[in-house]
């Protein structure tokens, strides 16, 4: 810990830090309840998403005895993710993703020559890759969330038990020293005073 003047400037310095730690502190431990509840919601958005992707892949799964070598390929062309659309959002201080859309390349295929079920399977894998890249993205704003609350509950925990409880001590310790000054230089105008009385007493009875 540095050295600090014992003085009344000090002090003053002190307790202005003080007061302004002490100002500052809740703002912190509310943007550190707001990230919390934020990451909250976000995991409760991707188990969500989780939950339906595995609805989704049941239903996909249900396509996949159907499909021959002849049929295959024209439909592994009509799935194929192009874009996935991403758009920003301010929270808390934060800039986090948001998903908006996913982009499929255009594909085209003959209803004649495909089977009835085929544009089905077709939207239902569209669906599921769509909920992959909503998870891939809700991850992504959960961990940009996660980060931003350790370095605010880094610096909310410096302000409780380091940065606060420090200035406090400072205070404390250049008052008791700037008392004992006190106490000293009026015992020492006291001592300065019966000398002078005594002097007066002996010059007056001689």
């Amino acid at each position: 810990m540095a050295q600090i003047k014992l003085t009344k400037t000090e002090l003053r310095v002190q307790q202005v830090k003080l007061g302004q730690l002490q100002k500052y502190l809740p703002t912190l431990q509310l943007k550190k309840a707001m990230l919390q509840a934020e990451i909250d919601l976000a995991q409760a958005e991707i188990d969500l998403l989780a939950q339906n992707f595995r609805q989704q892949e049941s239903s996909v799964d249900a396509y996949s005895a159907l499909f021959s070598d002849r049929n295959s390929s024209t439909f592994l062309s009509a799935v194929t993710l192009s874009e996935v659309l991403v758009s920003h959002e301010n929270i808390a201080g934060v800039d986090i993703p948001l998903f908006q859309e996913a982009i499929f390349k255009d594909s085209e295929y003959s209803l004649f020559d495909t089977p009835v079920w085929y544009e089905s399977a077709i939207e239902g894998v569209k669906k599921l890759l769509t909920l992959k890249e909503q998870i891939k993205v809700g991850e992504l704003k959960k961990a940009a969330l996660a980060k931003e609350l350790r370095e605010v509950s880094i610096r909310v925990n410096l302000f409780e038990k380091i940065m606060i409880p420090r200035a406090k001590e400072n205070i404390k310790r250049i008052k008791i020293f700037l008392g004992d000054q006190q106490l000293a230089a009026v015992s020492q105008a006291k001592v300065s005073k019966k000398k002078i009385l005594l002097r007066d007493q002996m010059e007056g009875s001689s």
